[in-house]
């Protein structure tokens, strides 16, 4: 159950790392599941400091969290079963459900998770655009954990590194179930290590954007394009892509969201700068009452304002409708009877 690991590339000699973490109740817990979870609590904590930015609570937070982290599993075992019935033979539903065998497809997850997240959004009368933008970072974070599962599975590298590559310093010399060259190692492309720097890069870099955001949904567009971007060049250096025909799954959905992410971007930033955006979506989500004699105000970065206006045009017709002492008539006393 142990991998034997090497980078050669950079200084790193031999070394083995064994897949299971600990022991519970006699039963093996395993470092890929360990390290999913501290992804999921990074993702959770992540998502609660952004919360306060975009106006909803912690509990709101984990209710939604709740739903989020079950479908998303859920989808990404689903889209896994789905795309490898002809390589895989599931004779039961334990084999069906059986993650902790592996097998679980991120994108699944992906698609999943954002659709329990908008419905469980819509439900509790919170704008879903400002709950993915909140949530968007922290998944890139998680992702970027999780990769280091597959490390320690010996497993998600991509073919053989050729001398003289661009990438040959970062070679990884392996020897796993996965290899299946005995003893013997050869020097693999970490593609795991890829996607995980690059992850890492593009959540700083959403974090640095992040108050410079012009309209809501901006921040949950650019993870979407820039993970499809690294996905789509990664895959294709990966040995155990799925394939729907001649084309690699993951490859066509990174190029995707790639396209559809950045193009979004774009039509959101003109109308945001024209001052449609709001008119196009259409859309006016319930916000808490304000407390009388208060106005709720957002951030211009693309918050609602109709609150404050209408404060404002309440306060001015107050003024107007009560004259001021200096203006009040002076009370009739003439007996008219």
């Amino acid at each position: 159950m142990s991998t034997t690991v090497s980078f050669p590339g950079l200084g790193i000699g031999e070394f083995s790392v064994d897949r299971v973490a600990f022991e519970l109740f006699g039963k093996p817990i395993y470092w890929y599941g360990v390290i999913i979870m501290l992804g999921i609590v990074a993702a959770f904590i992540h998502a609660i400091i952004r919360s306060k930015r975009e106006g909803f609570t912690t509990d709101d937070v984990l209710d939604m969290g709740i739903f989020t982290v079950l479908f998303g599993v859920l989808g990404a075992r689903l889209y896994y079963v789905v795309t490898t019935l002809d390589t895989h033979e599931y004779k039961n539903f334990i084999d069906v459900i059986a993650v902790w065998e592996g097998g679980l497809a991120i994108y699944g997850g992906i698609i999943a998770g954002c659709t329990a997240l908008v419905l469980t959004a819509v439900y509790k009368k919170i704008n879903p655009l400002k709950v993915m933008d909140a949530v968007g970072p922290g998944v890139m974070l998680a992702q970027a954990i999780g990769r280091w599962g597959n490390f320690m599975n010996g497993e998600a590298f991509g073919y053989e590194v050729t001398e003289g590559s661009l990438l040959y310093p970062f070679r990884m010399g392996l020897i796993s179930d996965y290899t299946h060259t005995g003893s013997t190692m050869h020097y693999y492309h970490p593609t795991f290590l890829y996607e995980s720097l690059w992850n890492i890069v593009g959540f700083v870099f959403i974090c640095l954007i992040y108050r410079k955001k012009k309209f809501n949904g901006q921040m949950a567009l650019t993870y979407f394009a820039w993970y499809g971007f690294g996905r789509f060049f990664i895959e294709g250096l990966r040995t155990d892509s799925l394939y729907v025909g001649p084309f690699r799954i993951s490859q066509v959905v990174g190029l995707v969201c790639f396209v559809a992410g950045i193009t979004l971007m774009v039509v959101g930033s003109v109308l945001t700068r024209n001052g449609k955006l709001d008119k196009w979506l259409n859309v006016r989500w319930a916000e808490a009452v304000p407390a009388e004699g208060e106005a709720v105000t957002e951030t211009a970065e693309g918050g609602d304002t109709a609150t404050d206006e209408a404060a404002e045009t309440a306060e001015t017709a107050e003024e107007t409708e009560q004259p001021s002492e200096e203006e009040a008539p002076a009370p009739d006393n003439t007996d008219t009877e």
